[in-house]
């Protein structure tokens, strides 16, 4: 099973891969990488304070405490699982843009555009329009550029939605003193 499993993600990487080679989608979705980086959610936290204040301040400090927490688990399994690349693992599949570290499972990129959207959303859903497909995007970037396995970022995806979740139930806690 987990064989053939392997087979299927590899011909998928390749396919959605060589889809990345045209000039636009590799643009677009190069682009959306970088913003994944950090960028975007950064300057998102800016502005929903300068919008907010100090509401918008305590959703930017729960989105960055969650961001965090994702951060150090994320770093940990990678740590644990040092699952390779699929251009490592496959030399027809091509990075179309240089990795930010060496080992795939999971998408640290994904796992933060999770959490972030939901802790965000949580806060400020009419933001969902621009958030949800905004994420999306950065977790279809992963795949086609060659990056990761279509798995990393399905277990990113679950795993920034346990986080998320976690965290907006307990900022909905009473603190005990």
């Amino acid at each position: 099973m987990t064989t053939r499993l392997s087979r299927h993600e590899s011909a998928f990487c390749l396919a959605a891969n060589r889809w990345g080679h045209r000039h636009w989608v590799r643009r677009y979705f190069a682009a959306i990488s970088r913003l994944g980086d950090g960028v975007a959610w950064y300057s998102l936290m800016a502005l929903i304070v300068l919008a907010d204040g100090w509401a918008g301040l305590s959703a930017s400090t729960h989105m960055a405490a969650t961001g965090a927490s994702a951060l150090l688990l994320y770093r940990a399994l990678k740590r644990w699982t040092k699952r390779p690349r699929p251009f490592a693992a496959d030399r027809r599949i091509r990075p179309l843009v240089r990795p930010l570290d060496e080992f795939s499972f999971p998408s640290g990129h994904t796992l933060h555009a999770v959490s972030f959207t939901l802790v965000a959303l949580a806060h400020y859903p009419v933001l969902a329009w621009l958030l949800i497909p905004f994420s999306a995007s950065i977790a279809a970037s992963r795949v086609i550029l060659g990056l990761h396995y279509p798995s990393d970022v399905f277990a990113a995806t679950g795993i920034g939605v346990v986080l998320a979740s976690a965290s907006i139930l307990l900022g909905q806690m009473p603190l005990p003193f």
